[in-house]
């Protein structure tokens, strides 16, 4: 095997956390040996009917604003507060800690890669398109 190592999450979206149904909305990957973290969101319309489904009252706005900010920090936008001008290791770890929220990461998953954009556009395809 050869390639770089690399960190993903999955964001989801859960509505009712007492419930714990959820909808993958993105994917955050950071390759720290090549520098690089990004991510994918897509809160499309097939997700929004699927989160209205599990909670009729879910304010997609709002919603939609958070999964905003946490691009921003994760590309380190100064509109994305404080948070965003940390290195992007401590980003990373800060948009992928558990928390018990309305979006919320999966476990932190790893691999290989040679190429971490292509990896991600691949795992956004696989997790949440």
């Amino acid at each position: 095997m050869s390639g770089e190592a690399f960190q993903y999450a999955v964001l989801r979206v859960v509505p009712r956390v007492e419930r714990g149904e959820l909808v993958n909305v993105g994917v955050v990957l950071h390759c720290r040996t090549l520098r690089f973290l990004d991510c994918r969101i897509g809160l499309d319309e097939g997700r929004r009917a699927a989160l209205l489904a599990l909670a009729p009252d879910v304010d997609l706005d709002a919603v939609r604003a958070h999964l905003v900010v946490i691009e921003q920090i994760v590309r380190g936008d100064p509109d994305g507060g404080p948070i965003a001008a940390l290195a992007a290791p401590e980003r990373f770890r800060w948009v992928v800690s558990p928390s018990s929220t309305v979006i919320q990461p999966s476990e932190v998953h790893s691999g290989l890669t040679e190429n971490p954009a292509a990896t991600l556009d691949h795992l956004f395809g696989t997790q949440v398109g």
